[in-house]
């Protein structure tokens, strides 16, 4: 079999962690570093991913445009042009935590350039050590072909039956329970924990939620390096339900709580949420 060649944006954790998983499954992998810091350059580095130019992404069988949602629109706008000038372009698998009708915004722009397009939403952390997932959920008529691709290459790609948009519907949804109940918990957190009754709350969700409590002590403190993107993240939810007024309102909160935590300026709040997760909120 060829070995396949994959174009991945940007080297973040999730980004450079597919890149590495795939690499060491015998996939050649391009990036562009252009505009990006050293850290990135060095992720990419590490996970087996091969620099080259904008333009030189085009050469890839398939492009995984893996990026903080606000970026995905503007990112298919720029390589849109570049990918149909070439006699074999990529197919472009979306796989940002969008709305669906962000992704039929991308699958406008790239259908104007004659563009193939899958649809993906990915659940679960970055790729690790020991760890199967994530699993990336993918849809549209061209869902197939991208499984079909990295078959047997170490991700776990599974082919939604749907339009697209139906994938990115299930990862909107999936991460509207997770991420936005980390979004309740941690501002209930705060909340207790300004009003003087931290460890009260604490005492009582260990003893009546222990499953609860043991999850919020994973998933709260590894949210707040990644604040800055679940705000976009639940933007999208919100617009993702935004026929029912009430559910997107509790999405546009979640999105500026986040927002707000990711800000420099809320480092006491931050320290507040570890020491009600440590046990040693204000009585």
């Amino acid at each position: 079999m060829q070995r396949p060649v994959v174009a991945i944006l940007a080297q973040g954790a999730m980004g450079a962690g597919i890149a590495a998983r795939l690499h060491a499954q015998g996939v050649r992998v391009l990036t562009c570093l252009d505009g990006r810091s050293a850290a990135s350059a060095a992720r990419a580095a590490a996970a087996g991913m091969e620099p080259v130019s904008e333009a030189g992404l085009a050469e890839a069988d398939a492009f995984l445009s893996i990026l903080p949602p606000a970026e995905a629109l503007a990112t298919a706008e720029r390589l849109a042009p570049v990918f149909s000038g070439v006699a074999r372009p990529p197919l472009y698998v979306d796989c940002n935590a969008v709305s669906p009708a962000t992704m039929q915004g991308i699958a406008s722009l790239l259908g104007v350039h004659g563009l193939r397009l899958a649809d993906a939403g990915i659940i679960g952390g970055p790729p690790r050590e020991g760890y199967a997932g994530p699993v990336v959920y993918a849809s549209g008529d061209e869902a197939a072909s991208f499984e079909a691709l990295l078959a047997g290459r170490g991700l776990d790609i599974r082919v939604v039956q749907g339009p697209i948009g139906a994938a990115s519907a299930l990862k909107m949804s999936y991460a509207g329970i997770t991420k936005g109940l980390v979004a309740i918990g941690s501002a209930m957190m705060l909340a207790a924990s300004r009003a003087g009754a931290g460890d009260a709350l604490r005492a009582e969700l260990a003893a009546s939620q222990p499953a609860l409590t043991a999850w919020f002590g994973r998933m709260v403190p590894a949210m707040f390096g990644k604040a800055y993107r679940w705000a976009g993240e639940m933007e999208e939810i919100a617009d993702f339900t935004q026929e029912d007024a009430a559910a997107s309102n509790i999405y546009q909160g979640a999105g500026a709580l986040y927002a707000r935590l990711a800000d420099p300026a809320a480092a006491e709040e931050v320290a507040a949420l570890r020491a009600f997760l440590d046990g040693t909120a204000p009585r």
